[in-house]
């Protein structure tokens, strides 16, 4: 039989290229998420030009305080239904627990049913169905043998006690013989 284990020299070069490419990936993980948010800020926030005049500072700041305002709605919108479904959660979990605790289930026990009931119970009451399976069964006819009625026509003992009762049991003994 051939040993299927590894050598630990083999097992620390698997582990140390493992840990190296798992670094490789990583890296460029992160390089790849600085471009990503490069190229969001790019889109969605166009370079600061800074006003020259008070008026155009006024105009500016307003814009922005109104960009915020809508921003503000949207959190506030999200952290409710955050805050609904997290309630709704908690509850349906208490719920869960609740029932749980409540019905303890017995051990099953094994019944016994006939096909009829069976098919009954699984179709419902409305369908009546019959199923007899010993219809297509064969019809054997039981062989009588001449030993086993002999030992059935055997009779009632009482009345072999009754015939052997006279003269101590010897009447019998003597009709037997002649």
């Amino acid at each position: 039989m051939a040993d299927k284990r590894m050598s630990s020299s083999r097992k620390h070069s698997m582990k140390s290229a493992m840990l190296q490419v798992a670094m490789d990936l990583l890296a460029a993980e992160v390089v790849e998420k600085a471009e990503m948010r490069a190229k969001y800020m790019e889109e969605n926030c166009p370079p600061l030009v800074l006003p020259t005049s008070l008026e155009e500072l006024q105009e500016l700041c307003r814009e922005l305080h109104e960009k915020v305002d809508v921003v503000d709605e949207e959190r506030y919108d999200l952290e409710c239904k955050v805050n609904l479904v997290v309630r709704e959660v908690a509850e349906l979990n208490f719920k869960i627990i609740d029932l749980k605790g409540k019905f303890k289930r017995p051990p099953l026990k094994k019944v016994r049913m006939s096909a009829d009931a069976m098919l009954q119970a699984l179709l419902g009451s409305k369908h009546k169905v019959t199923m007899d399976l010993r219809a297509n069964l064969k019809q054997v006819k039981k062989e009588v043998k001449e030993e086993d009625k002999e030992l059935r026509d055997v009779g009632d003992w009482r009345k072999k006690l009754e015939d052997k009762a006279g003269m101590g049991g010897r009447k019998k003994m003597f009709e037997t013989e002649s």
